[in-house]
């Protein structure tokens, strides 16, 4: 895991060997062997971009296949920039003017090294990355780089990349001199969720991740009361001073009080109080993390370049929650029960869940009474749900499942998974006993003897508490899987008759927008029938 790094040396900057590298990757500054080092990242929306226009423009593409072009590829991409044409090509993105900006803020990281180097060398006032991170913040200001794009002149002898070099150099001293930059400025500005992607980008995970901005939360309050906005410590237009041990301190009082409340992430209330000491080093790790991550520094954040469909990704919420858990046989078993239904119930789900009428539209249109639709509606609905529970057995599991979650994954779980979230929210509804014993036996990794006495009570209770807990998140589990079956039941159905009713409708040129709607529902009911019993031979 990265560390925050040395201040007492400057690292060299690594080549980018390949033309196309200068425009979609950033610096990254990491620690080797207690040293610090520079590494290349590359910017995956920007690389896709790039390779787009490689693929489409003759220009970029024969600038490509010649060694040392970055000058003209960066004239290039400051053509469009400055004076993108009014009708974009058909495959160029709407956004093509604010990309070719980020390619060329990528382009000069090297000149923001340059000149954070140089005014470095000549005053040690500051610190050499926090030079490099006033250049960056100046750059990646899109409103600063087009300026500079526009004022640039061709008939000039000076390299566009000299000029941007030469003025981000006057940007630092003037900065210095002024003293307004502020790391702890750039701490307080961005929001919980670019700290969150630089914090990942910088190799961070859970429960480290919420912990960070749990912490920063009450250090930005602390730190704007006692500092930023304090008239006795500092006037309007000022630098924003550093914050001292006190502001760490009293932060992660803030911190410790809160952690145990409903508004604290689950990764900050399994995990320990934290000191003054801790809080600082923390806030340090995320000033790090946000230098590292030229979006984080960015003032305008960009759409993604779109992606291409992975064949392989599970289907979407459209499929229903389970689409990737269950197994296949559950289609094979539904479809089971659905050959052994006379047509008339097929009638009834066609209009319901294909055609998507309620159950009075349904019951008028089969001339029949509404509560023998509710009837017939719950029944058979109720016989899928007994077939997916069969299937997938969940009472057979949700015991090993709540203990393995709590042994392994209390402390960090997974916001992707379902189940742990659900975990999660259940946690939230034990009593506050329960709540305590469960944060310390699993988060803390504490013995059930120290939480006894810390408590004092029994060593049986303890164990008590754990098991009724258990219990309680096991039911609370169960009944949350019963109503994603109940819903997977619900999609499945909606998804199997809109899709007899498309087929159907097209292959025999039918529409329910007809007159005679029952004539085309019995049309259809008969073919679904014929489609189900075809499959049953087929097995």
């Amino acid at each position: 895991m990265p560390n925050p790094i040395n201040q007492e040396s400057i690292p060299r900057l690594p080549e980018r060997r390949e033309n196309a590298q200068h425009f979609f990757s950033y610096l990254m500054l990491v620690t080797h062997n207690g040293r610090p080092v520079i590494q290349w990242q590359s910017q995956r929306y920007l690389e896709r971009n790039f390779k787009l226009y490689q693929q489409r423009n003759q220009q970029l593409l024969s600038l490509c296949c010649q060694p040392n072009q970055s000058k003209n590829l960066a004239e290039f991409w400051r053509e469009i920039a400055i004076d993108p044409s009014p009708i974009p090509q058909e495959w160029e993105p709407q956004n093509r003017q604010i990309l070719a900006l980020e390619h060329l803020a990528s382009y000069f990281e090297t000149e923001c090294y340059h000149a954070a180097r140089t005014v470095w060398l000549k005053s040690k006032d500051w610190s050499w990355d926090e030079y490099l991170c006033c250049a960056r913040v100046f750059i990646y200001n899109f409103n600063n780089l087009l300026r500079l794009l526009r004022s640039y002149d061709l008939s000039h002898q000076t390299s566009l990349d000299t000029y941007i070099q030469q003025t981000l150099i006057q940007v630092i001293q003037s900065e210095a001199g002024i003293g307004k930059f502020s790391r702890w400025r750039l701490l307080a500005d961005k929001s919980d969720k670019e700290l969150r992607e630089a914090l990942q980008r910088f190799g961070y995970q859970e429960p480290n991740i919420s912990q960070y901005i749990f912490a920063r939360k009450y250090f930005k309050q602390v730190y704007r009361l006692n500092k930023v906005n304090n008239p006795a410590i500092r006037k309007p237009g000022q630098k924003w001073p550093d914050p001292d041990s006190q502001d760490f301190q009293l932060a992660a009082e803030c911190y410790n009080a809160e952690k145990s409340l409903s508004i604290a992430p689950h990764e900050v209330s399994a995990g320990s109080n934290i000191t003054g000491e801790q809080i600082q080093a923390w806030m340090k790790i995320c000033i790090s993390a946000l230098q590292n991550y030229p979006i984080s520094i960015n003032y305008q954040l960009l759409p993604d370049i779109p992606e291409l469909p992975n064949p392989d990704r599970v289907e979407s919420e459209d499929s229903g929650r389970f689409a990737g858990e269950l197994p296949k046989k559950v289609n094979s078993a539904f479809g089971k029960k659905l050959k052994s239904f006379k047509p008339e119930k097929h009638k009834i789900l066609l209009l319901y869940y294909g055609a998507g009428f309620n159950q009075t539209q349904v019951a008028k249109e089969l001339q029949v009474d509404q509560s023998g639709i509710s009837r017939k509606l719950k029944s058979i609905t109720l016989e899928l749900l007994l077939t997916l529970l069969e299937i997938s057995q969940p009472d057979k599991w949700v015991k090993d499942c709540v203990a393995g979650w709590l042994k392994k994954d209390f402390c960090a779980p997974s916001h992707s998974d379902l189940i742990e979230m659900a975990l999660v929210e259940a946690i939230k509804e034990l009593e506050f006993k329960e709540q305590e014993v469960l944060r310390r036996r699993y988060g803390r990794g504490e013995s059930a003897e120290k939480i006894a006495c810390d408590l004092s009570i029994d060593l049986s209770e303890i164990n008590d508490l754990i098991s009724q807990a258990q219990q309680k998140l096991q039911a609370n589990l169960m009944k949350v899987l019963n109503s994603w079956v109940k819903e997977y039941v619900e999609k499945w159905l909606e998804k199997f008759y809109q899709a007899q009713i498309r087929l159907v409708c097209g292959k025999r040129n039918l529409s329910l927008d007809d007159e005679n709607i029952s004539q085309t529902i019995d049309r259809i009911a008969q073919e679904c029938q014929k489609t189900l019993m075809t499959c049953k031979k087929g097995e």
